[in-house]
């Protein structure tokens, strides 16, 4: 949930000051919305000499997603820089540094865990869904290049001897990857077939 606290003062401008200093934060880490405001003359008639102002703490994402990162990563003994950034749908954060490798895991599988948590710890604290993305230096855009070259060399073959094809098990982003690698194709068709962790994609021609 939102924070937010009230605060009453001769001026927004004091209201606000003050309900930062009780969030402990900055101006451009909250929203502000006026709740009362003397209206000239009003004040001298009622006595009401006082604005109200709710001020609402936004949360940093970027900071957030940033500090659970570098938390895993502690708890695993393991150094690495961590850049994060923050586009309108989404965060990206970056790791590098030596040995990084071991959190890819198999098949990416380990990113994808700690990617799916750090989504969870941050879409706890907006409103709006964030994709979150998390990189190990540009592990994923070659993955992706390499699966989509996979698919087509697959497509090809299944085109070529008229024959199905079932690929090795994947995690479900890369399966992702695959079929949308062929979504285009107009002689064949893909499908998923198994259960999770072993789940596997079919090329077949289509009917």
């Amino acid at each position: 949930m939102e924070k937010f606290v009230d605060k009453s003062a001769k001026t927004v401008d004091e209201a606000v000051e003050a309900a930062l200093r009780e969030l402990n934060t900055t101006r451009e880490n909250v929203n502000v919305e006026i709740l009362e405001e003397n209206a000239k003359g009003v004040s001298r008639l009622f006595g009401n000499k006082e604005v109200k102002v709710r001020v609402f703490l936004t949360p940093n994402l970027k900071v957030t997603a940033g500090t659970f990162v570098s938390n895993i990563l502690e708890k695993m003994d393991i150094e690495a820089t961590i850049s994060v950034s923050e586009e309108e749908d989404k965060i990206l954060v970056n790791i590098s540094g030596d040995n990084v490798s071991v959190l890819i895991g198999r098949r990416g599988e380990t990113l994808d865990a700690i990617q799916y948590l750090t989504s969870l710890v941050i879409n706890k604290e907006t409103e709006e869904y964030k994709r979150v993305i998390i990189d190990i230096e540009n592990y994923r855009n070659q993955r992706e290049e390499a699966l989509t070259q996979l698919a087509y060399k697959m497509a090809d073959r299944v085109e070529k001897f008229k024959k199905s094809v079932t690929m090795e098990p994947m995690t479900p982003s890369e399966r992702r990857i695959i079929h949308m690698a062929l979504k285009s194709r107009f002689l064949v068709e893909t499908s998923s077939i198994g259960e999770e962790p072993n789940r596997k994609i079919v090329i077949r021609l289509k009917k």
